[in-house]
């Protein structure tokens, strides 16, 4: 024990890392911090996949309110026709219908796909 008494005082702060007190609170600040199912490593993990969660909620909430938008308009008979006309290139019996593709449209078309995929 001697020896301990020598240490202690040639480096005063090893008397207070030695007290038992010090040694729980370290022991329970490394125990929350890194150890425990609600550490704070947990948390950090937790609270970026929240954060990726809301963003995704809002995104869709926007989207919904497009949608919503989209299906008024859609109950119009004339913008009913302009839809069939713009998205699925539909035609009266009387027309003919040009599709024209420009180089730099089809480019990211394939672009879009393939990040798709």
């Amino acid at each position: 024990m001697s020896w301990f008494k020598n240490l202690t005082d040639t480096y005063p702060i090893l008397k207070i890392l030695g007290n038992r007190y010090v040694i729980v609170l370290v022991f329970f600040s490394v125990w929350m911090l890194f150890l425990d199912n609600t550490s704070y490593m947990e948390h950090r993990v937790l609270n970026k996949q929240l954060d990726e969660l809301e963003d995704n909620k809002k995104y869709y909430q926007d989207e919904i309110k497009k949608d919503e938008e989209n299906i008024k308009l859609l109950k119009n008979p004339d913008q009913i026709e302009k839809y069939a006309r713009e998205k699925y290139y539909m035609k009266r019996d009387s027309e003919d219908v040009y599709i024209i593709e420009f180089e730099g449209d089809s480019i990211k078309e394939e672009q879009s796909k393939s990040k798709s995929l």
